[in-house]
């Protein structure tokens, strides 16, 4: 049955959430039902939100006091059918009220955890939710117990209890005085009426002033009087109102022995007289959803104080500075804000270890640096402290001035005390796991990083560890003395890599300077804007908050990583913190792997100087060679081999194996091969030429190795056939293959260079008619092994005799196959093969 009603309709206009959460307040208060108030207005304030910003229509809101509830109801002129299907799930279930933090469903998840019942209502062009708020019944009789104690545990009195009753008015004089406190101050009523409450009490220095504590809500403690002795008394203070709405202060007094009679019992969860209970924390909150219980924490006190705004700051593990975590109603909420010092305030007002009601920020703008320009102008602060210990602060303002009082303030404080503790466990468990997980990140980047010299491959895993565990898209600078090149760039969206790019090619890349740290980076807004691309859909949604890391190596900033998040997204505190551990490593990781690039291409440049140029044409001679050197790489090695022209029709050719491999046994083969040329062109035949370099490498020292070599001299004669001469020292002996298949030694063996001071050598002559091979290797080749079996000259021949009738070209790589198929592992030495055939002449 309805006993009272109240409606209003309110205009889909910023405001009107504020104006209905102040309706129904009114209304509830006029009824006499303090009670339901706050757990009312949280509702109508989330439901009339949903109807004016999210439906874009007109809210009314109706007001029901039935005889054991009261009933609300919000109705809105957008009759979509978009609740969550609660069919089929458990009650208990999270998932029976949808997604909590998203825009739509909120005010449903709010109404199934603080209402007794709720409901939604479809009719023709409209949709009503409403729900019901039981009224609490009125408590007669015992309000509070404490269990029965022995005799000699009771509270100790001496004679009469005197409970002195002196009321307080608000310019601070005494306005009534009851006869025990003429007993217990000594001093009769007509002397202590209209006289001011401070010429009675000697208020202790330590704490707050006796007239800001005769305008708290409640105040309870012990102080002495202006009396022979200073006696001690203990006193209760409460504000309190009379009919017509005019304050003072009702202050009971007893002997400090007798504290016992009004001293509250020691309980953390009751709330402080006059107080009514306000939990911030509504609804489930996951264990590692902290940024979903701070925005709930300042929704709700925004809510409580029926303000226009709220914000919360939580402390930095040095407990230096103050973060801002969650905020609503702000101005520019996206905005980021510096980190603020937690000690800034020159007073106790401006303190934030301490409660504080600025009635007009417009008188004091210092005070909230962080509502500058904004246009709220009243402001109460309190402090989130745990243990003693400050870990956060919590405030609320509304744009007009004057808007709170100390009552406020108590209330607000009351709230956040409830609400500090579960607040720093989430918070702790969350840097716990950000902890964790930054140190499971940087393992990994490091292993990562350490797994690759290659320059590319290092710029790509950089971008790919930074997206999107750091941020949404990732770009890479190089640096070098003229600035910076764009060097590689990453997207979480693949789709959206070339627009990325398009931008950041039209953008002066950012200054790489010394290692000078995070540093924030508008240039790619402001070159967007410049092309008039600010409201491109290309760009829409791709540039939010920006930072620079410079990537610092062994004293100097080798180039730059630059991190970027979609708009209205900033970087977490933890987060830049993080990147700049994975920049550190990153940029030794580019600096090795440049040097490393660096060397390998002077490496390589001098591998190549060191082979043979483009093999010369001989008229009626194949030729083809296979080199491979051992070691990733690695272009020479200990193997080497080398044609060129002596005279006019004569040829030379060598393959040699210095001992060893590397970069030492490339140096004799740079040594050997060059020697060779310019002695057979000064008109040395063989066994001199050889002679000559043994006698060079001798001359090395310590640094000479020993060295097989063959060399041989060949001169095309006019009849299709070819004239060689052959000196083999040491080296493993040339194979000729005649046109029948038969495969015999072309040479006989002789000493190895570098070993000997006198070398007694021989030239061998022999022609090598047409359709015939004369296959030259190095040791590379003959000793191929696979566990004890070696392939050896015998498998070498065996490979060179089913080669009848193929081309130089064709011989070289069976042989090669030959040689990879031998083992299942890849060869560990170099090698050589050297091919030359006559080719047969064609039958005209």
């Amino acid at each position: 049955m309805v006993t009272a009603r109240a409606a209003a309709t309110f205009e889909p206009v910023d405001r009107s959430a504020a104006a209905a959460r102040g309706f129904v307040r009114d209304a509830l208060l006029g009824w006499g039902l303090p009670e339901v108030v706050d757990d009312a207005v949280v509702l109508v304030s989330e439901l009339v939100t949903n109807a004016v910003v999210h439906a874009g229509t007109a809210a009314e809101v109706c007001v029901l006091r039935e005889e054991e509830t009261i009933r609300i109801e919000v109705t809105d002129r957008h009759p979509e059918r978009g609740l969550p299907s609660f069919a089929n799930v458990p009650a208990q279930s999270s998932e029976r009220y949808g997604d909590p933090d998203g825009e739509g469903g909120r005010g449903l998840l709010m109404c199934s955890a603080i209402s007794s019942c709720w409901g939604v209502e479809y009719s023709a062009g409209q949709k009503t939710v409403w729900f019901r708020l039981a009224l609490p019944e009125h408590i007669i009789g015992t309000r509070y117990a404490l269990p029965a104690l022995p005799g000699g545990e009771l509270p100790g009195a001496e004679g009469p209890v005197l409970v002195a009753v002196v009321q307080v008015d608000e310019q601070g004089l005494v306005s009534s005085w009851n006869q025990d406190a003429e007993a217990l101050l000594r001093l009769p009523a007509e002397q202590a009426v209209g006289r001011p409450w401070s010429t009675h009490v000697l208020w202790p220095p330590d704490g707050p002033e006796l007239a800001e504590t005769l305008r708290l809500a409640r105040w309870e403690g012990g102080f002495s009087l202006r009396l022979d002795g200073q006696p001690e008394v203990y006193a209760v203070q409460v504000r309190v109102r009379d009919t017509h709405g005019v304050p003072s202060t009702l202050c009971l007094l007893v002997h400090e022995s007798d504290r016992a009679v009004l001293r509250s019992p020691a309980t953390g969860s009751d709330a402080p007289a006059g107080v009514e209970p306000f939990d911030l924390l509504v609804g489930h909150i996951g264990p590692d959803d902290l940024g979903g219980l701070l925005q709930r924490i300042v929704e709700r006190a925004r809510d409580l104080l029926d303000s226009d705004a709220a914000y919360l700051l939580l402390t930095t593990d040095d407990e230096t500075e103050f973060e801002l975590r969650a905020a609503t109603g702000l101005p520019g909420a996206g905005r980021r804000h510096p980190p603020i010092p937690v000690d800034s305030g020159a007073g106790r007002y401006d303190s934030a270890r301490l409660p504080a009601v600025h009635e007009d920020l417009a008188i004091r703008p210092n005070v909230a640096p962080l509502l500058a320009g904004s246009g709220l102008r009243s402001l109460i602060t309190v402090p989130l402290k745990v243990d003693g210990r400050l870990t956060g602060s919590l405030g609320v303002a509304a744009f007009g001035p004057g808007r709170y009082d100390n009552e406020d303030a108590l209330r607000l404080q009351f709230a956040a005390d409830r609400v500090a503790l579960a607040l720093e466990s989430a918070r702790l468990t969350e840097l716990e796991r950000l902890r964790r997980g930054s140190l499971s990140f940087l393992v990994e980047a490091s292993d990562l990083l350490a797994g690759t010299l290659e320059h590319g491959q290092t710029l790509a895993l950089m971008a790919q560890m930074a997206v999107p565990t750091l941020a949404s898209w990732c770009a890479v600078y190089t640096t070098h003395d003229a600035g910076a090149d764009l060097a590689f760039v990453l997207h979480q969206d693949e789709d959206r890599i070339d627009q990325l790019r398009a931008l950041l090619d039209k953008t002066p890349p950012p200054e790489a300077g010394p290692d000078n740290g995070v540093r924030f980076w508008t240039a790619p807004v402001e070159a967007a804007r410049l092309a008039g691309l600010t409201d491109s859909p290309e760009l829409a949604g791709l540039l939010g908050e920006i930072v620079v890391l410079p990537l610092a190596a062994r004293n100097r900033v080798i180039g730059l990583l630059v991190l970027g998040v979609s708009t209205g997204l900033r970087f977490r505190q933890e987060m830049l913190e993080l990147a700049e551990d994975l920049s550190r490593r990153a940029a030794l990781a580019l600096d090795n792997s440049r040097l490393y690039s660096e060397r390998t291409a002077t490496s390589q440049a001098f591998q190549r100087a060191l082979l043979p140029p483009e093999l010369p044409k001989i008229p009626g001679v194949e030729v083809e060679v296979f080199y491979q050197a051992a070691g990733e790489g690695n272009e020479v090695g200990g193997d080497f081999y080398d044609i060129f022209p002596i005279r006019e029709g004569t040829y030379g050719f060598a393959i040699g194996d210095v001992c060893g491999t590397g970069p030492e046994a490339a140096a004799v083969t740079g040594l050997a091969r060059h020697a060779l040329r310019l002695l057979a062109r000064e008109g040395l035949d063989g066994p001199q030429l050889l002679g000559r370099l043994n006698t060079a490498i001798l001359d090395e020292g310590s640094r000479s190795r020993f060295l097989t070599l063959l060399y041989g001299e060949l001169t095309p004669r006019p009849d299709g056939s070819t004239d060689l001469s052959l000196v083999c020292a040491g080296h493993p002996l040339p194979l000729r293959l005649t046109t029948d298949g038969r495969v015999d030694a072309a040479a006989t063996p002789q000493p190895l260079l570098g070993v000997l001071d006198e070398l007694e050598l021989v030239a061998e002559q022999f022609t090598l008619h047409p359709g015939e091979v004369l296959l030259c290797v190095t040791d590379g080749v003959t000793e191929r092994r696979e566990g004890q079996r070696m392939l050896g000259d015998d498998g070498l021949a065996a490979v060179l005799s089913g080669c009848t009738g193929l081309t130089a070209g064709a011989v070289a790589a069976r042989v090669q196959r030959a040689v990879e198929r031998f083992a299942a592992e890849p060869p560990s030495d170099d090698m050589a093969i050297l091919t030359l055939r006559i080719p047969e002449q064609r039958k005209g």
